[in-house]
This record gives structure tokens, C-alpha cells and sequence, in this order.
């Protein structure tokens, strides 16, 4: 019997050599939007595009091979992903969510709690006594994200998925910052594991997409038929680009840890920093839960800036190997500042009660070379440095 294949090689073959008609060894785009039928009312596997198509659902079953689930749906985003799990919960239905999430998470739940279509608690996920808490209300589901976006914070999904089957809550885990090469939330016990393919999945920030990996074909049949029904599936040609990404997945992965490794050592020492958030640092709260359900660290380095607004300024402004963007995971290096980017739609009460503030930047590790990197850090937190002792000349001289 042949050995089951590891993660980078379920990533280079999916889908391989599938074409029966020529033979060839990639798979060819569909990009039709419709298909004959065999007869007359008699249709064949694929009759409409928004409904079934063949490379859409190579890119499924390649995302559902790396992460072990019975089944998957490709969305036209991430946000749509996130939209379409909602569609699991009924009005009056409770959805636990974590309070430090993405915030187009928080906005998309927060709306729709509001307009009635299910209730929805934000709780510090790594706090057992609110996680306890949270379970006595009788949820039906839980959406975990590990690492957080933007703070890194790591949940013991293992513990959570515990709790959640003895109250027979959904457990769902936003694996994005991770990917399936370095973490698989399903064998940890998730019952659903979501991602926006737009991350590391793709990594080329050349394509918008999400995705949904189910532990039982029950639930994926009815996030199937949910999909279609709104008609938020991905495009064919998206999924394309998806899962040619997909196959150097491993290989970037590495190279983007190994990277994101020296960089949070590097900004660790560095006085300008005030904190540093990498799971991978072993003063990390959560460094320990890491190791144990990840088979590495990721490439999102978090950190907070000191000497306030114009010293973060100063710093982002000042960097070159670094573009000024939302997103992640890309092949190229990004700086983000959460508070007035990622998590703008948040409210200023809710960005608190997270811990993210002004001063917090969040950088994506790019496949730059990482001496270029760390050089480039170094110059811009030096323009940092200097702003702050400008900004004390000033005040002393007032």
C-alpha cells in the first residue's frame, strides 16, 4: 500500500495529468459558462458554471486534500466564504466569534446580527473563563481564528474543539494566516476550516477568492447548495490561477517563515519596538500551543512602534522593500497599520477591548531576499528614531 503523500506533494500534483481528452499534463481552464445536455432531460456532470465547473472544482478538491475534509466550496472571496458559513445558523441562533478578528469579519457579523439573522457574541478566545462563559450560552457555532489577525493571539483549537462537541456547537477555524502546509484545524477537531485563497493560497496577489473545507459531506453538501443558491462561487479562471499557486505553496511557506523568523528577532532587540507579536518568539503566550498544532510559525509579524503617530508614520513611509496595503501572504513584502486599514470599519471601543492600537503595525513577509529586508527595517525604524527625538526637541523648546 502506498504511504499517504505529505502536504507539499498533495500541493504539486493536485489535479495532474486529469485531462482524458489530450493527455495533458496540467488540467485545462473551462472557462465556458454553460454546457450542453447529453438529451433532453438528461444533463451531464456540468450544466451551468455558476453551479459546477471543472476547474473550480479541481481547485476544491486540491484544498480539501491538503486539509483532510470530506468536501469544499471555492467562493468569489474570502468575505464571501465567511457569508456563506453564515448560512449554517438560523435567526436567534448564537455565533461566537473571536473579539480580535479581521475586521471585515466583524463588520460582516455585526451587520447581519443586526438585522436579525442570528446573535453574536465577540470574546477573548485564549481566556478560559470567557471561553466557558461564552459555551453556557448554548452557541451553535464558533469561529476560531489562529493565529489572529492582527495580533497573532493563538487558540488551542484541540481544547476548543473539546468544549464545542459537548455542547453541540459548530466549530469553524479561520486557517488563512497558516495555510494547510503549516496547520490543518480539522484533524485538531474543526468541523469547518475557511480561508481567502486572495492569502497564501494564491500568493501572488493577483486573484480575489476564499474557500470552505468541511469535516463531513453533510455539511459541505449544504454549503454546496448554498452556494449555488446565492451564486457567490468563484470564477473559473480565478480558480486557475488558484491552484497553479497552490503548487509552489510549500516551497513559499518556508521561505516566508524562515524570513518572518529573522524578522521578529531582529525587531525584538530593537528599541524603537515596544512589542513584538510572532508566535514563533519563545516569549509569545502562546508559543507553547503553537508548537504543539502547527508545523511552523507562519510569515505575519505584528509590532507596536513607539513615540506615537508620527513615529509610525515616519517608519512606514520610510520603508522601500515594503508596499503600504491590506492583504497578505503575497509573494511580496506588505506593511499594514491596522487601526486605519484592516480594522477601520471596528469601532474605537472594540479596537481597544482587542489591544489594537494606534501604534500597532503588521507586516506580511514577502520572498524578498531577507537581508534586504532587515535592512530596510533598520533604515526606516532609525527615520522612526529620529522622529521621536525631533518630536521631544520640539516639546522642550515649547
Amino acid at each position: 500500500m502506498t504511504a499517504a503523500a505529505s502536504p507539499a506533494t498533495l500541493a504539486v500534483r493536485a489535479s495532474l495529468e486529469s485531462d482524458s481528452q489530450h493527455g495533458a499534463v496540467v488540467p485545462p481552464l473551462h472557462l465556458s459558462s454553460n454546457y450542453t445536455f447529453e438529451s433532453f432531460g438528461v444533463k451531464r456532470r456540468y450544466d451551468y458554471t455558476r453551479s459546477g465547473n471543472p476547474t473550480r472544482d479541481a481547485l476544491a478538491d486540491a484544498i480539501c486534500s491538503l486539509e483532510g475534509g470530506a468536501g469544499a466550496a471555492v467562493t468569489a472571496s474570502g468575505m464571501a466564504a465567511l457569508t456563506l458559513l453564515t448560512h449554517l445558523l438560523d435567526p436567534g441562533d448564537l455565533l461566537v466569534a473571536p473579539h480580535d478578528c479581521y475586521g471585515g469579519t466583524y463588520r460582516l457579523f455585526e451587520h447581519l446580527a443586526a438585522k436579525g439573522h442570528f446573535r453574536v457574541s465577540f470574546v477573548d478566545q485564549t481566556d478560559p473563563a470567557a471561553l466557558q462563559a461564552a459555551f453556557a450560552r448554548g452557541p451553535r457555532m464558533i469561529l476560531v481564528e489562529t493565529p489572529s489577525n492582527p495580533l497573532l493571539r493563538i487558540v488551542d483549537i484541540a481544547a476548543v474543539s473539546a468544549l464545542a462537541r459537548a455542547h453541540g456547537t459548530l466549530l469553524a477555524v479561520d486557517n488563512t494566516f497558516l495555510s494547510p502546509i503549516l496547520q490543518q484545524p480539522i484533524r485538531l477537531g474543526a468541523d469547518i476550516v475557511l480561508h481567502s485563497t486572495t492569502k497564501y493560497l494564491n500568493g501572488h496577489s493577483d486573484v480575489v477568492g476564499g474557500a470552505i473545507v468541511c469535516a463531513t459531506g453533510d455539511i459541505a453538501d449544504s454549503l454546496a447548495w448554498w452556494a449555488n443558491c446565492l451564486g457567490i462561487t468563484g470564477a473559473p479562471f480565478d480558480s486557475y490561477l488558484t491552484l497553479r499557486g497552490i503548487r509552489t505553496l510549500h516551497a513559499r511557506m518556508r521561505q516566508h517563515e524562515e524570513s518572518a523568523n529573522r524578522v521578529a528577532a531582529f525587531l525584538n532587540a530593537h528599541p524603537v519596538v515596544s512589542r513584538v507579536y510572532y508566535p514563533g518568539l519563545a516569549d509569545h503566550p502562546g508559543h507553547r500551543i503553537a508548537k504543539s498544532q502547527q508545523s511552523g510559525f507562519g510569515g505575519m509579524v505584528s509590532v507596536e512602534i513607539s513615540g506615537g503617530e508620527g513615529a509610525v508614520a515616519a517608519f512606514v513611509e520610510r520603508l522601500q522593500h515594503f508596499s503600504l496595503a491590506e492583504s497578505l501572504g503575497g509573494v511580496e513584502s506588505l506593511v499594514c497599520h491596522p487601526a486605519t486599514m484592516t480594522h477601520a470599519a471596528v469601532n474605537r471601543d472594540a479596537l481597544q477591548q482587542a489591544g489594537i492600537g494606534d501604534n500597532l503595525i503588521r507586516l506580511s513577509i514577502g520572498l524578498e531576499d531577507t537581508d534586504d529586508l532587515l535592512q530596510d527595517l533598520q533604515q526606516a525604524l532609525d527615520a522612526s528614531s529620529h522622529a521621536v527625538t525631533l518630536k521631544s526637541v520640539i516639546a522642550a523648546s515649547c
